[in-house]
């Protein structure tokens, strides 16, 4: 009978175990996320930014490398700071809840060659050259488009949380080492332009240069055009993007991921190496 009882008892308690294990990757850093804003934005700010009523979690003073390291902030977060209006957490979070906090943090100070996200890279590299069109207007390494940003080494540039953000938001932002809100419009030799000459030509393309005398852009065929006003009818230079931003819908969602695991490993690491004598 005892036999018996026990396997109910384990039954009944295998569903809380499986909500026990931790979460991984992505979804660690997505169940963080949801965490902080519930729990921290209040005082820290959005992205761990600073706040009215607490510093930045994340410097923008620094690089990651001379920060508290993670298991110092979450500790930080478990035992909270004693003196100050910084409470202890582990009475109200889980251990699994803060860890998911501290991945969530993790993403925001690093770039994403420093957490790039799970995914089969190599089937993420076919849908960039493939399926998601990207190299219409992207390069990397020398092949593909030179219509937007070379992205060779966007992961050294951007967080994982940007370039998804670029590939699914029509507005999206760009958030610095400490996660202070900058505006990403698209840049101002990437803005989409529509140019008609004054013998009746219209070319459509993105914007690199122009000033009182002339304008030089890229039509969508990749081909450079350099015009003076004086042979122009009209110039003009549209709000918004011309990149797409709906891919987690264009792609499926296996798709979608690969595509980031491709896209946050393309860079080189800046050298660690002193320059010193």
């Amino acid at each position: 009978m005892r036999n018996v009882v026990f396997a109910i008892v384990l039954i009944a308690a295998t569903p809380a175990l499986a909500q026990q294990q931790p979460a991984t990757g992505a979804q660690a850093v997505a169940q963080g996320k949801a965490l902080y804003d519930q729990h921290c934005t209040a005082c820290h700010g959005a992205n761990a930014g600073a706040g009215e009523r607490a510093p930045a979690i994340v410097s923008t003073a620094t690089s990651m490398r001379g920060q508290r390291s993670d298991a110092q902030l979450m500790a930080i977060v478990k035992n909270g700071i004693p003196g100050s209006a910084m409470p202890a957490w582990g009475n109200r979070l889980s251990d699994g809840d803060i860890a998911n906090i501290g991945a969530f943090i993790h993403a925001l100070r690093g770039n994403a060659l420093d957490n790039p996200l799970p995914g089969d890279v190599a089937r993420g590299e076919a849908v960039f050259w493939g399926k998601g069109g990207c190299s219409s207007c992207h390069a990397i390494s020398g092949r593909g488009s030179v219509v937007g940003p070379d992205l060779s080494n966007i992961a050294a540039m951007r967080k994982s949380t940007a370039i998804g953000d670029a590939l699914t938001k029509s507005e999206h932002r760009v958030y610095g080492d400490g996660g202070v809100h900058l505006p990403s419009p698209p840049p101002m030799e990437y803005e989409p332009v529509h140019v008609v000459t004054k013998s009746g030509q219209a070319i459509d393309g993105v914007m690199r240069n122009q000033d009182a005398w002339s304008v030089q852009f890229v039509s969508l065929d990749g081909k450079l055009h350099s015009f003076d006003r004086a042979d122009l009818r009209s110039v003009t230079v549209k709000p918004g993007s011309i990149m797409p931003s709906d891919y987690d819908k264009r792609l499926s969602a296996d798709e979608f991921r690969d595509l980031m695991a491709f896209l946050t490993r393309q860079g080189t690491k800046p050298s660690s190496s002193g320059g010193g004598e």
